[in-house]
C-alpha cells in the first residue's frame, strides 16, 4: 500500500474531538529536544489513527515535517488490524455478541534512522452486542466503538513514547550523576536504575585506611 505522510495541518474539529473525549495523558508528553521534525506515516494512506498521531505530537511540541523536510524523525505504523470474534450465541446458534480487536504496530525512528521506540504491538479489544434482526443498529454500534478505540490507541502509543523518553532522560541524568560521586554508590545507584522496582542504595562503607 501507499504509504503517506500525516502533518499537524488537520482540522481543527479533531482537536476539539481529542479534548472533548478526555483524551488527556496522566502526565505531559515531553519529547526530545533534538528529535526535530517528525512525520506520521502508516499503511493505511487515509488513517485516521495517523492523523491523530500526528496532531497529538504537535500539541505535545513536535514540529510536523513537511513535503519539503529531508531529514525528519518517523513515526512508523506499520500495521493496523481490526477483527470480530464471535463471543457468544443466542438459542438458534446466531452470533449475538461479538469481541472487536485493534491491534497495530509501530516504531519511532531518529532521523538517521536509528530505532528510539523498538518496533512494537498494542492490542485493544470490546466486546460489543450484535443484532441478528437488526444489523443496521449493530453497524452503528461498531463504528462508535471503533471511534473510541482509536482514540485509545492514540493515548496508548503515546504513553509507550513517553516511557521511552522517560528512561532515555533519566537514564542520561543518572550517568551525569555518576561522574560526581563514590564508585561503590555509583555502582549502586545504577543497579536500582536498572531494576523495575528500585530500592534505596545502601550506604556505602567506610574504606579501610
Amino acid at each position: 500500500m501507499t504509504r503517506r505522510p500525516f502533518i499537524a495541518a488537520a482540522a481543527a474539529a479533531l482537536v476539539l474531538a481529542l479534548s472533548a473525549c478526555g483524551f488527556q495523558l496522566r502526565s505531559a508528553l515531553t519529547l526530545p529536544p533534538d528529535l526535530g521534525p517528525v512525520r506520521v506515516v502508516s499503511v493505511d494512506r487515509y488513517s485516521p489513527l495517523a492523523e491523530s498521531l500526528a496532531m497529538a505530537l504537535s500539541r505535545a511540541g513536535a514540529v510536523p515535517a513537511t513535503p519539503e523536510t529531508e531529514s525528519a524523525a518517523v513515526l512508523d505504523l506499520l500495521s493496523e488490524r481490526w477483527g470480530d470474534t464471535p463471543v457468544a450465541l443466542d438459542e438458534l446458534g446466531r452470533t449475538q455478541e461479538y469481541s472487536l480487536r485493534y491491534a497495530v504496530i509501530f516504531e519511532l525512528r531518529r532521523a538517521d534512522g536509528t530505532a528510539m521506540v523498538p518496533r512494537q504491538t498494542v492490542e485493544l479489544a470490546r466486546d460489543y452486542v450484535s443484532n441478528p434482526v437488526n444489523s443496521l443498529g449493530t453497524e452503528g454500534e461498531r463504528e462508535v466503538l471503533q471511534r473510541e478505540m482509536r482514540r485509545e490507541m492514540t493515548a496508548s502509543v503515546l504513553r509507550r513514547i513517553d516511557a521511552v523518553v522517560k528512561k532515555i532522560d533519566g537514564g542520561t541524568a543518572a550517568a551525569s550523576t555518576e561522574r560526581a560521586i563514590a564508585p561503590d554508590a555509583a555502582q549502586a545507584a545504577m543497579e536500582a536504575a536498572e531494576s523495575v522496582a528500585p530500592a534505596k542504595a545502601e550506604p556505602a562503607p567506610p574504606t579501610p585506611r
